[in-house]
């Protein structure tokens, strides 16, 4: 492990509490100052890379934001610990219409448009925006603790990844991937912009089933179609039946006469009309339904555009030009039931796109656009994913997901009527009117050599951008950049599930369109951060968490274990400040063990530590409770299961170190036994050594604060090694004698409570282990028994007579009897043991059927089958036992 020579380590001192105000503060600066994050010194360690998924520029991170980043720092700490060269690349994006349209939002507040400013002073402004926020989104990072190495830091709008971008759409362009033609879009009336189906927000609106009636020309017939947008009839072009629907089959091929417009459609016949669906007829608008425009295409139908890009009616629309497509929509209706075609108006409910950013409802639009050819680049991309070399999702149910997408996909539409992102690098002559697509700006027409050029207003979709970002950050276009080369392909992606097909999708089929290779090797999907009801979170219920105020009352440890630990891969998780408030408690446990030892460590140094010595059953058991953690922590983190993670951690540290051990250390610490007492101290400064280090990408600020007190080496934990599983420190015996000491010491225990007498006041303690071996495994372990039974007097034998009025206690392989003369009602023992025989019968019924029952012998491990047999032998002779002491009481 190599170390980073620090400078300025803070002066540390352990208070009574942890303070995580003043500890994150402290240590962040301390590691952005010395660069404990920056990757690349390693240079014969493997590499391991994240590149973060870039946060919009358009205003705060939130909790989502916290999750899916608290994920990636945990492995990149858990690597770098581990010895990678681990990358963890930070960047943001400049989110096209999300960000234009808060900027536009803020410049109507102050009464001005960006046509007032023009583009290149609104441009300006935005940039003012992005700056301001981007410096926002850093204090967060550093606030959640996030280990990103920021020499690295990129942005979509950077040189270099705009370089990146025009490189791509040349390309593909070049290979004929790229095209521009009209096609029906996502169209926004209020931003008047295009808009992928991601910035579409689908709601259930109450709405309304227009039945109308369309007369055959020079017939007596009519065909009845229904609709929910009846102002889009102005642009129909025909009215489309199955080919072998009875009712129709004479009719196709001849002719229909629009109401109010009075223009003649041709009736056809087309399989994509449902028979049983309504009337079995079907209005055609293909310019404003996207599958109308296929039928269209299928037909050579024309194409009416009936409305302008502000959502008004145009001079298509005949009468009804001006209007507002909703009062259209009325008028319509109205002009329809005077003129007798309108059969009838049913409610409908029916979900409505509405824009993500405007609010305003979406209109399908028939528009001129930049195209991807999608085809051949999906098929790449699903032949590497079914030949077993493509990227591994995690759980591996999401490479469904994303085979259907990519199966499934429809041309991408990547331009963007807007000013703010990558512009299209294509120019328009206005000579001849050829297109020239260009690395450089052009000045010269391709075709006429004219000058008159004018470059395409249009920008790329945001997602064009970031669909480069795994590759375009290390460098690319650059193929002998020394990042691209070591660092890509990444090891993963942390990223959530809704956006699988529009962003993971495309990062896939980039990198192997331009760089041969899938572009991580896993892919981690997470769910969505909920609320305690599981509702989703959103302004309108104002049910959103902030994350500063999360670290505000609970420190930044508790929000991180919390949210890590929460949830399964691909499920959704539920924020509770109660939650969050144990994560605090647990934190504070970890703290107090830590304080109570440092307190007892006194002098003791790294080189102290000593494990060589006369060690302690308690010794030998916490280092191999420890040794299991470490092994099983390492394994889990490896296959992303931080929930379990922390589970083992928690119980490890709550109950195993804080509860058991430091109180059975007590006994040496406090004891004259020198040597006793230094194999302690060792015991105790390595546990809690490897401890903090496996807490540490969880807790990042107060494994650090603690370990820094410890006995230690090297400046910082960020850059210590991660503990290893050590097969010497394997003590099953030693195990097996805690597992009695502590049956015995919570048995007693709860005898005690059940008779109300006080810890603090000294019993009789009688033993009588059932053989030999347990009787000495209890004589070698006096101290502890008297120590936490706290016996008057202890009597440990395998011949000891069974006192008449005590309490009695069985555990697995002795009983135990508390003579509490003058305490002890016998009628309330003999009920207490009755309500315990009952357990016993039942766990022995249970397992037994499990055992008779063939299905389950027959599917079950050896193992498994061995330990039940176990369990039941065990149960069984405890029962045996408690029969036994209810005759004696009673007789």
């Amino acid at each position: 492990m190599e170390e980073t020579k620090a400078t300025g380590a803070p002066e540390i001192s352990m208070p009574t509490q942890y303070d995580p105000k003043d500890a994150e503060k402290k240590w962040y600066d301390y590691w952005f100052k010395n660069e404990f994050f920056k990757a690349g010194e390693r240079k014969d360690a493997e590499p391991y890379t994240i590149v973060i998924p870039p946060p919009n520029v358009t205003g705060m991170l939130h909790i989502g934001h916290a999750l899916d980043c608290t994920l990636q720092d945990i492995m990149i700490r858990t690597k770098r610990m581990q010895g990678y060269d681990a990358l963890w690349l930070p960047g943001s994006d400049h989110a096209g219409i999300a960000t234009q349209s808060k900027v536009e939002q803020k410049l109507r507040e102050e009464g001005v448009t960006r046509y007032d400013l023009g583009r290149e002073k609104f441009l300006e402004k935005v940039w003012e925006w992005k700056d301001h926020y981007a410096a926002t989104i850093h204090e967060q990072w550093a606030k959640m603790g996030f280990s990103l190495d920021y020499s690295r830091e990129r942005f979509t709008l950077d040189e270099g990844l705009s370089k990146a971008v025009r490189e791509v759409f040349v390309r593909y362009y070049e290979k004929g991937l790229i095209y521009r033609g009209k096609y029906i879009i996502n169209w926004d009336p209020a931003a008047r912009t295009a808009l992928s189906d991601i910035e579409v927000e689908y709601k259930e609106v109450q709405g309304a089933l227009y039945h109308l009636k369309y007369p055959v020309k020079d017939s007596g017939e009519f065909i009845v179609v229904a609709t929910t947008r009846p102002e889009t009839m102005l642009g129909d072009t025909a009215v489309a039946v199955h080919p072998e629907d009875e009712r129709y089959r004479h009719l196709i091929g001849k002719t229909l006469v629009l109401p109010i417009l009075g223009r003649e459609i041709p009736i056809i016949g087309d399989e994509y009309v449902e028979k049983e669906f309504g009337s079995g007829a079907v209005k055609i608008t293909p310019a404003h339904d996207p599958n109308d425009f296929e039928v269209g295409r299928r037909h050579n139908l024309p194409q009416i555009l009936v409305m302008d890009e502000s959502g008004k009616m145009n001079e298509n629309a005949g009468k009804y030009q001006g209007l507002d497509r909703f009062d259209c929509r009325k008028q319509i209706v109205a002009d329809m039931k005077d003129l007798g075609v309108l059969i009838k108006i049913e409610e409908h409910i029916h979900q409505v796109g509405h824009s993500e950013r405007s609010g305003a409802v979406v209109e399908p639009y028939l528009s001129t656009q930049w195209f991807v050819k999608m085809k051949p680049l999906a098929d790449q991309s699903v032949e590497v994913q079914k030949s077993g070399k493509g990227t591994n999702f995690v759980p591996d149910r999401f490479e469904k997901i994303y085979l259907h997408w990519m199966e499934n996909s429809r041309d991408w539409c990547i331009s963007r009527q807007l000013w703010w992102g990558h512009r299209i690098p294509a120019w328009h002559c206005g000579d001849c009117g050829e297109t020239t697509v260009s690395r450089e700006d052009a000045t010269v027409c391709s075709k006429c050599g004219s000058t008159r050029l004018k470059q395409d207003e249009d920008v790329l979709d945001t997602w064009f951008s970031s669909a480069l970002w795994p590759f375009s950050t290390l460098g690319w276009p650059d193929e002998e950049a020394e990042d691209l080369k070591r660092f890509f392909p990444t090891s993963l992606l942390v990223t959530g599930y809704d956006i699988i097909g529009f962003w993971v999708s495309r990062m896939i089929f980039s990198s192997l369109e331009f760089r041969g290779d899938i572009p991580f090797k896993d892919v981690l999907v997470h769910g969505l951060v909920r609320d305690a009801e599981g509702r989703k979170m959103s302004k309108s219920l104002g049910n959103g968490v902030d994350p500063l105020e999360v670290i505000e009352k609970y420190g930044a440890d508790a929000m991180r274990f919390m949210l890590s630990t929460g949830s399964t891969p691909g499920q959704d998780l539920r924020f509770r400040w109660e939650k969050v408030e144990q994560a605090r408690n647990f934190a504070n446990k970890i703290w107090n063990a830590s304080r109570f030892a440092l307190m007892n460590l006194g002098g003791f140094r790294f080189e102290d530590i000593d494990l060589s010595g006369n060690l302690s059953t308690a010794d030998r058991w916490i280092l191999h409770r420890l040794n299991e953690t470490v092994r099983d922590v390492t394994r889990l983190i490896d296959v992303y299961e931080f929930g379990e993670t922390g589970r083992l951690l928690y119980n490890f540290i709550w109950d195993d170190l804080c509860d058991w051990y430091i109180e059975f250390s007590k006994l040496s610490l406090y004891g004259t036994d020198e040597e006793a007492k230094k194999t302690t101290k060792s015991v105790l400064a390595y546990v809690l050594d490897r401890t903090q280090r496996l807490i540490h990408p969880f807790m990042p600020f107060i494994s650090e604060e603690i370990w820094q007190h410890l006995p230690h080496e090297g400046e910082t934990i960020t850059l210590a090694s991660w503990p290893v599983y050590e097969s010497g420190f394997e003590a099953e015996e030693a195990v097996r004698e805690m597992e009695l000491l502590m049956d015995m010491i919570r048995t007693v225990r709860n005898i005690r409570a059940e008779v109300n007498v006080p810890m603090s006041k000294k019993v009789e303690l009688l033993v009588k282990p059932a053989g030999e071996e347990t009787e000495s495994i209890l004589k070698r372990n006096e101290e502890y028994i008297r120590r936490f039974c706290n016996t008057s007097t202890l009597e440990i034998g395998t011949a000891l007579a069974t006192p008449d009025k005590a309490m009695t206690g069985i555990v697995t392989g002795a009983e135990l009897f508390l003579p509490l003369a003058g305490l002890i009602d016998i009628g309330q023992e003999i009920a207490r043991l009755e309500k315990e025989l009952s357990t016993l019968h039942g766990e022995v019924e249970r397992i037994e059927k499990k055992l008779a029952n063939q299905g389950f012998v027959a599917k079950a491990p050896a193992k498994v089958i061995e330990e039940e047999k176990a369990k039941l032998a065990d149960y069984a002779d405890k029962r045996d036992k408690v029969t036994a002491r209810i005759a004696e009481l009673k007789g």
